[in-house]
């Protein structure tokens, strides 16, 4: 089982008895993406916060019980903050940006004002997407 502490300054918030699929998909995962993450009442921006991963025996209520949970934790735990995180599969891209607007005409003037826009056959921006090229902002 796999417990977690996220905390900033003073404040943390803490999480027990997750499995490695769960660790992997609500930490992990939007924690490399620098995605907000939810934890005890709270919103967690990683760039501001630090993560502990813990893995070892599942915490019974016994063990959690007078705010002992973290302390018992570390006890019988191992650390693998950086395992975990280096384990994870590299974070993804989004395939695509959503710019909802009125005027798209005058958004876009906006956008390629001053940047060398240009028209490109559809091949070639399906190419430029699929291959996420790094000279290319936006297609």
């Amino acid at each position: 089982m796999f417990h977690v502490e996220i905390s900033a300054g003073y404040r943390h918030a803490r999480v027990f008895n997750l499995s490695r699929e769960d660790v992997m998909a609500k930490v992990v995962q939007p924690w490399l993406e620098n995605r907000i993450i939810e934890a005890g009442e709270r919103e967690w921006e990683p760039s501001e916060s630090k993560l502990r991963v813990l893995e070892g025996p599942r915490m019974e209520n016994s063990d959690l019980s007078f705010g002992q949970g973290w302390a018992n934790a570390e006890r019988s735990c191992e650390d693998v903050t950086r395992a975990i995180v280096e384990a994870a599969p590299p974070p993804t891209l989004p395939d695509a940006f959503v710019i909802e607007t009125d005027r798209p005409e005058t958004l876009t003037a906006e956008i390629v004002d001053g940047h060398d826009g240009r028209p490109v056959h559809w091949s070639d921006a399906q190419r430029w997407i699929d291959g996420r090229d790094p000279e290319i902002a936006a297609v």
